[in-house]
């Protein structure tokens, strides 16, 4: 391991990374004759004239495992030397992974792979003179020193990290001090080694957008050369990096693409900007950044965002570039504010679509016969339009005179209002009444919060009460329904002790409208609390009884809704033998993640109804029990878990949960249909739910704003270029009213016979959605292991058909190539690979990984990329601050980003930290959290106090600014720096390496680059 210098000692620091163009009179004119404006690329290693760092480095392609290269040398004592003495140093081959050597051609192993030669991050500066910092070919080259530092190589990328490793940044340094990363280089002339910042050139018709490169000096006898930068860069002095931070082969974190910056050029570029989706337009902006969007027959990215906007003309293409081609489909989306509601047209007004496949009429319809027929774009076929929506033709290209008056033929997205209306959907609500809620003292409060929703509940036309029709029932080993006609007296109960065989008695009064069962409702609620425990139900309760009951009651009237359960007492699991789940189970599930045969058919069976299924549970459940959270979310509901709501912050949330789940717009009884292209097909879709015969119809009981799918494509046949690509969604769902309703989505994209065009067509967030439902489906039937060694495969696989098919000959072995729109790619697969569900810790719940599996399944395209690469914003340490809290602003997720004398919010869709450093201000703590000592701060969940002052007022606006924009209410996390609960915080900080043995962003990025080099070789 190497040493830490003395605080007294500087060190010399890098160049920064500046872009720097150029052309190269050898490279041979006309190599490409589409240059390709949009790719970036890093320099990893030396130039191929010169001896490779790591002489016979071999690196595996699946779990990254490999013998340890260690540098060896002895520790300097003269204190005029800055670091260390010549030393002894030996390097130890990588031995490959046998897996990953059949891979990979005969002829290539065994040949050297340019090393990782990104520099170290020095701080301070050396003096020195020119004549030892340039060569006089290159003046960007700079002469390496003879006198190596140690340097070592430890550890396994997806092992265990020690728990001395996970630890965030140390203090800064007192003033008149500098803390050293990394040792300094020595300034003396080598005149046999000449390496160092070293231009690229290209020619000007090459794709290539040039970057400066870094390179290490060549090995030489054994020892590893220090880089000596330019003299004439500033001194600056950097917190020192934690050691998750630092990479095992030198690597600068900092020089690598950056996610951050991607999503603000972004940002920059569509700033105060429309984005104009018409057909065959070019990429849409990214997920996270928010633009107004108008619809000119093309859907809005926001319901379709396909993973690439060109697609390839051939299904090898598609297999050499080894990226997926697919679409994200987001049905129910909810437009803007400023955007142009959705069109709504009656059916009987709208043209009817084809009548061979069953596509919708869209834009991508083509007309002929002066409009009396149509061209299907889905099935290839011909179909008559009847004469009462006939229209002729005008122009060359044959479009209907009525177009812009016709949403169906003008719009990419609309919605047509069914003649036929079914039942409203139902409110039904079921509340634990056994001796353990009994016992638990928050059956009371449950009430009170069940009778604040029902009368918070509006009409549209205003009235203080809704239409919704309410049911209400209690459980324990038994079950309880009530009779609230208007017309008794008095509610009625109605036990049912046969559970196996439910038999509603009655059907009328089970389900009233609000207005007429209010009073009724009530006197019931007042009265759970007063019941005395009849059953002794110590064993647990099933946990499908009230989903049976209340699947029953909706089965009875025929209508759709929500189900919500209160429930406290333990789950058990009931079901016959060859249905267990349990671990000595005879047909044992081939994951954790896969439910019962019990779960999945009660499942289906809500699916058929409509029913979506929230449970809350009110208890904290014994380890080990059964997960009851399969049917909730495989029926588009979810799960809440609380400790035992006596804390205020748990009462507070369990209001908030339970208003968000009755509040939010809902569909019911959907069916999801996708329409492609005639020589293509749907050859998967990924998503949280049942999956069906059919990849391309989906089934849900319910879905929301938020719910969003994945579907793969394939080829049949070749595309035809000059037609191009469509894709149509058609969701068929009811609404709260009844009322049914169609809405039609249609996508029509480019083809391309070029392979360089479908890459720079892609989009980093949207791929990393797309790969997190396709892997977290698969995690029910495939190892996990499997898993995280496919994507990183299919990523080094990609990389290297890129730089094969679509680099001039020009990009030296060393040099990373990535497309411009991919460069945040790497960081999101390695964050997705070392996630929760794929590489559990040793302190990871496998209810939390279950949980944490369904909601992120659920998630969009914006969300989903938040989560696995959250925001970690800077806060304002006084009120008079120039920056106050701003989303935009936020730095790279990595532990060296973060100072001690600041304060830090991670902002993820299902986390909420707030992190305090040791030397944060006492007079910000005060202003803050009433304190002036560090501490006393509280760890884990708080709550921050209400201060009258400006600092607590701004962030606090912040935070719930924040918590209105997600999907689900957060708790918000307080972390000390130094405290037991950062390692709650370190599973975020994706970049740097992870309490679970996941590999860093420098490292995983570094096994990339240099398999997918092998690969070529």
């Amino acid at each position: 391991m190497m040493d830490v210098p003395a605080s007294n000692q500087s060190q010399t620091p890098c160049q920064p990374w500046v872009g720097q163009n150029g052309s190269s009179t050898s490279s041979p004119p006309g190599a490409f004759s589409s240059a390709l404006p949009s790719f970036h690329h890093l320099n990893l290693g030396s130039p191929s004239d010169q001896t490779p760092v790591y002489s016979h480095l071999q690196a595996s392609n699946h779990d990254f495992r490999s013998d340890r290269a260690t540098f060896t040398s002895r520790n300097n004592t003269q204190p005029s030397m800055l670091y260390f003495n010549n030393a002894d140093q030996s390097v130890q081959p990588f031995i490959p992974n046998t897996r990953v050597s059949s891979t990979i051609p005969a002829a290539s192993q065994g040949q050297n792979i340019p090393p990782c030669s990104l520099p170290l991050k020095y701080e301070g500066t050396q003096p020195s003179s020119p004549q030892q910092m340039y060569s006089p070919h290159n003046p960007y080259q700079a002469v390496p020193p003879p006198v190596p530092p140690p340097y070592t190589l430890h550890g396994s990328l997806n092992g265990p990290q020690s728990p001395q490793q996970n630890h965030f940044p140390v203090s800064p340094p007192l003033p008149g001090q500098c803390v050293n990363r990394s040792p300094p280089s020595i300034p003396q002339p080598n005149v046999g080694s000449s390496v160092g910042y070293t231009p690229n050139h290209v020619s000007p018709n090459s794709p290539i957008q040039q970057q400066p490169l870094w390179t290490l000096p060549p090995q030489s006898r054994g020892t590893f050369n220090e880089f000596v930068p330019d003299a004439t860069v500033q001194d600056r002095t950097i917190t020192p990096q934690s050691p998750s931070s630092e990479s095992r082969y030198g690597l600068d974190p900092e020089l690598l693409p950056s996610a951050v910056k991607v999503m603000a050029e972004d940002r920059a570029e569509w700033d105060g900007k429309v984005f104009v989706s018409e057909p065959f337009s070019h990429l849409p902006p990214l997920a996270t950044t928010s633009c107004m969007i108008e619809d000119r027959g093309n859907a809005s990215p926001l319901a379709i965002r396909s993973t690439s906007y060109c697609v390839p003309c051939e299904g090898q293409t598609v297999l050499l570039g080894r990226l997926p081609l697919g679409a994200l489909v987001t049905p129910l989306v909810k437009h803007d504010a400023g955007e142009k509601p959705l069109p709504l047209c009656k059916e009987a007004e709208c043209i009817v679509g084809c009548g061979w496949c069953g596509a919708s009429m869209c834009p991508a319809m083509g007309w002929q016969d002066c409009g009396q027929r149509f061209h299907c774009s889905f099935c290839g076929k011909l179909s008559e339009v009847p004469w009462q929506h006939y229209q002729p033709t005008k122009g060359v290209e044959g479009v209907r005179v009525d177009t812009a008056k016709r949403p169906e033929l003008s719009m990419g997205s609309y919605e047509i209002l069914n003649s036929q209306k079914g039942e409203p959907a139902a409110l039904l609500l079921a509340v634990d009444v056994s001796a353990s809620a009994l016992r638990g003292g928050h059956l009371e409060f449950v009430t009170q919060q069940i009778h604040t929703l029902l009368s918070s509940l509006n009409r549209e036309d205003g009235d203080s009460l809704s239409d919704v029709r309410v049911g209400l029932m209690t459980y324990d080993s038994r079950i309880h329904l009530y009779d609230l006609s208007p017309d008794l007296s008095r509610p009625h109960m109605l036990v049912i002790t046969e559970t196996e065989d439910l038999q509603l008695p009655v059907r009328d009064g089970l389900l009233v409208s609000l207005k007429d069962c209010i009073c009724s409702i009530d006197s019931v609620l007042q009265l759970l609390p007063q019941f005395s425990a009849e059953c002794d139900v110590s064993s647990g309760v099933p946990m499908e009884l009230p989903v049976k009951a209340g699947l029953a009651v909706l089965q009875g009237l025929n209508c759709p809704g929500k189900l919500l359960i209160f429930h406290t007492a333990s789950l058990i699991e009931t079901g016959h033998a060859n249905s267990s789940s349990g671990f000595f189970g005879p047909n044992k599930p081939k994951s954790i993640f896969q439910p019962s045969e019990l779960a999945v058919s009660l499942a289906k069976e809500c699916v058929r109804q409509g029913c979506g299924v929230h449970l809350f549970v009110l208890s904290q459940q014994d380890v080990g029990g059964a997960w009851p959270g399969h049917i909730p979310y495989l029926t588009g509901g979810a799960l809440y878990t609380y400790g035992h709501l006596q804390g205020e912050m748990d009462r507070e949330r369990f209001s908030c949960d339970l208003k968000r789940t009755v509040d939010v717009d809902t569909g019911y009884r959907a069916e999801l249909r996708i329409f492609v292209s005639k020589d293509l097909r749907v050859s998967g879709c990924y998503g949280l739910f049942i999956p069906g015969p059919s990849p391309g119809h989906v089934t849900m009981a319910t879905l929301d704003r938020r719910t969003t799918v994945a579907a793969e494509l394939a080829h049949t046949r070749a595309l035809e270029e000059a037609r191009g690509v469509a894709i149509q969604v058609v969701l068929s769902y009811s609404m709260q009213t009844g009322e049914r309703r169609t809405r039609v989505h249609t996508l029509t994209l480019r083809c391309s016979r070029h392979l360089q065009d479908a890459f720079r067509h892609y989009q980093a967030q949207t791929l990393l959605t797309f790969h997190c439902k396709k892997m977290y489906c698969a995690a029910l039937e495939r190892p996990l292991q499997e898993l995280r060694e496919e994507l990183q495969t299919e990523a080094t696989e990609a990389l290297a058909s890129y730089r094969k098919h679509c680099c001039s000959a020009s990009v030296s072995a060393g040099q990373l190539v990535l497309p411009q729109y991919l460069r945040a790619l790497p960081v999101y697969i390695n964050s997705l690979r070392k996630s929760e569900v794929l590489l559990p810790g040793l302190r990871s719940s496998v209810h939390q990984r279950l949980q944490q599996r369904c909601q992120v399944l659920a998630m969009d395209t914006c969300s989903t990329a938040s989560h696995f690469y959250p925001l970690l914003l800077p806060l304002p340490l006084s009120a008079d601050s120039s920056n106050p809290p701003n989303p935009q602003e936020a730095l790279r997720c990595s532990a060296a980003n973060m100072d001690a004398r600041c304060l830090y919010l991670l902002h993820a869709p299902l986390t909420l930290l707030l992190w305090v450093g040791n030397r944060v201000p006492a007079g910000t703590l005060v202003e803050l959290f009433n304190t002036s000592c560090f501490s006393s701060l509280p760890s884990g969940e708080t709550r921050l106090p209400v201060l009258d002052n400006p600092l607590s007022v701004s962030i606090r606006s912040f935070v719930n600014t924040l918590n209105s924009q997600a999907s689900c209410t957060r708790k918000l996390w307080l972390v000390k720096q130094g405290d037991t609960c950062e390692e709650a915080l370190q599973r975020h900080l994706v970049e740097d390496k992870s309490p679970n043995g996941g590999a860093s962003y420098a490292d995983f990025l570094y096994h990339l680059h240099v398999n997918s080099v092998r690969l070529l070789q």
